[in-house]
């Protein structure tokens, strides 16, 4: 699901990858598509700031540094790709008394390994998803770890139905559909009773006041496990801190030796020299990639997003539609316009989420990835694929909704999309089968009698389908 649309990730790689596993098919797709010779390592960016003929020109003045060296040169154009993890966000003064506190306390972002805190007893504040990962981590050593969360939260595990990664099976088109077709309330109601049905939220004390569509997933396999096992022991939000221990909000009070304050990140841009404006966390972007204010679009900003999904595949579309509009390809429409867009989508976000600095920039995934695909014309075609494509178009609608699905047709199309997206399946159960050889996995395909029969009912579905959402 987070492979770059027109290379996928190597069959034997896991489901879900480790960081260095990461890290190799980055390196992958750097050498296969010979990047390495364009990227200056070790330099950082000073100072982004227009040229002085830049409303005729478009152009940027980059002020570079490396090894103690400066450096000013004049670009075309700029994608800040620093995304929305820039600022540790450490909000000290919501503590009272934490300036008293003898023992240790560190953003999540400094954390290394639990080895520190072994046998210590840890407050971990936060339960979004590093602050679940955390607590069960630092809880394999640890003497006990209390885990600190205001509102709660409501937590999904990675492994879905039939031992599927649960992305798979949510990130469709069909299931966007049906959440479309069906009210929040009723959406929320499913969900929740899925959830509650793995452990009861209430009784495990995590359930929130609001519903599960109302604020960004925390997905954890372990953490009910440490939590029966008493390992993580849930608690309110800290009233105060003193010298050597936290005083919880139910008035409970607990020695402790460490904080992990899991709090999230702020994001600024000091480089820019206020060409933008960041405003309690937000920023005015259209679409989230183009200040809307600009006299020439030659600054874009990538992955500046919080995804239902995986940001990577987001994160490449932005870049192929950006780079169009530079090169003038694609032209952004009337600044009134992009502004009417950014304040509409500020009025949506407002109605569904709870109010967080961490829900400014959220997107889900399936209807964003094809607001952007129609800015570049790449969409894939539902009603076309079934008369053409039967087969593919069944995987299109109701299998995983991955990245190659915006590499079928239009600008940039790969020739081996459909292979990719017809074997997508089969690739997911081998990542799990070292013997794999002997135990071919099961082909996702419908037998070609069914297909025939679901395509003549599909076309009409698909025309609905088409009708609402194109």
């Amino acid at each position: 699901m987070m492979c770059f649309s027109d290379y996928p990730i190597p069959e034997d790689f896991p489901n879900y990858m480790h960081n260095s596993k990461i890290m190799e098919y980055f390196r992958m797709y750097a050498k296969h598509f010979d990047l390495l010779r364009h990227i200056r390592f070790r330099t950082s960016v000073c100072r982004v700031s227009k040229r002085p003929d830049f409303a005729s020109s478009g152009q940027w003045e980059v002020v570079t540094e490396s090894e103690g060296k400066q450096e000013t040169a004049v670009f075309d154009a700029v994608l800040v790709c620093s995304g929305h993890h820039t600022d540790a966000h450490l909000p000290l003064s919501s503590f009272p008394g934490i300036e008293k506190f003898k023992g240790r306390y560190l953003h999540s972002r400094d954390y290394k390994d639990a080895q520190a805190f072994t046998d210590k007893r840890v407050v971990v504040i936060g339960i979004g998803n590093s602050g679940s990962d955390l607590a069960v981590e630092i809880s394999q050593t640890a003497q006990q770890v209390f885990l600190s969360t205001r509102r709660g939260a409501w937590v999904l595990n990675r492994v879905g139905d039939q031992g599927y990664p649960i992305d798979t099976i949510l990130t469709t088109r069909m299931t966007t559909f049906l959440q479309e077709l069906v009210s929040s309330s009723m959406a929320c109601d499913y969900m929740e009773k899925k959830l509650n049905a793995r452990f009861d939220h209430s009784r495990y004390g995590l359930k929130p006041k609001h519903r599960v569509l109302h604020q960004h997933p925390t997905i954890n396999d372990d953490l009910p496990n440490r939590i029966i096992s008493g390992r993580v022991r849930v608690k309110p939000n800290i009233r105060e801190f003193t010298e050597t221990s936290a005083i919880f909000e139910d008035g409970t009070r607990e020695n402790i030796d460490a904080v992990v304050f899991a709090t999230g990140y702020s994001f600024s841009f000091p480089f820019l020299e206020s060409c933008v404006k960041v405003v309690e966390n937000q920023i005015s972007l259209y679409k989230y990639v183009f200040p809307p204010d600009l006299e020439k679009p030659t600054l874009a900003f990538i992955g500046l997003i919080q995804p239902l999904g995986a940001i990577m595949p987001i994160s490449e579309l932005q870049c192929r539609w950006a780079t169009r509009v530079f090169k003038g390809l694609n032209k952004l429409p009337s600044r009134h316009d992009m502004e009417a867009d950014i304040e509409q989508k500020k009025e949506v976000m407002a109605k569904r989420y709870v109010k967080s600095q961490r829900h400014t920039i959220q997107v889900d995934y399936i209807p964003y990835m094809d607001e952007l695909a129609c800015q570049l014309g790449v969409k894939p075609n539902l009603l076309t694929l079934f008369l053409t494509d039967p087969k593919l178009a069944m995987e299109v609608a109701f299998g995983p909704c991955t990245p190659y699905q915006y590499r079928l047709q239009g600008p940039g199309a790969w020739a081996g999309a459909r292979t990719a997206i017809l074997t997508q399946q089969q690739r997911v159960v081998r990542a799990l089968q070292s013997w794999a050889s002997s135990h071919p996995a099961r082909s996702s395909a419908v037998p070609h009698v069914l297909t025939v029969i679901f395509s003549i009912g599909m076309i009409v579905a698909t025309l609905l389908y088409v009708s609402l959402f194109s």
